[in-house]
């Protein structure tokens, strides 16, 4: 039941800041601090913060949908989030300047997500030997 409250919760968020960046890349940006300077700048927040991020939810979507995505959402989550939340809190680690309470609200929410992804999948492995 966890596992598909996480990934209920993270298709939302993701299909929902996803929609929006793709709409207004200069929303995400700005909760950033981004700047963008050029085209190019506009397509990459496009893509990264609104078509990656819709897909990520989709497929969490998907994973809830169907049982035979439900596994592999949860991987999604552990690991692609987990990579995600890590390169985060090594960048702020290694920066002297001032980080607001989007990068440390973004972490949070990542950690949160990973470890309860993680514990869904282990719980689920573990249910599926038992039967």
């Amino acid at each position: 039941m966890i596992g598909k409250i996480i990934l209920s919760v993270s298709a939302l968020v993701f299909i929902a800041y996803g929609l929006v960046s793709l709409v207004s890349p200069a929303i995400p940006a700005g909760f950033a601090g981004l700047v963008i300077s050029n085209g190019d700048a506009f397509a990459e927040i496009g893509a990264m913060y609104g078509g990656l991020q819709t897909g990520v939810g989709l497929f969490c979507l998907l994973a809830v949908l169907r049982t035979e995505y439900y596994r592999a959402g949860l991987m999604l989550l552990a690991i692609g989030i987990g990579a995600l939340a890590a390169g985060r809190l090594v960048s702020a680690l290694l920066t002297d300047d001032v980080l607001s309470a989007y990068t440390w609200g973004a972490l949070i929410y990542e950690c949160i997500t990973v470890v309860v992804a993680a514990w869904a999948l282990r719980t689920s492995h573990q249910q599926s030997l038992a039967s």
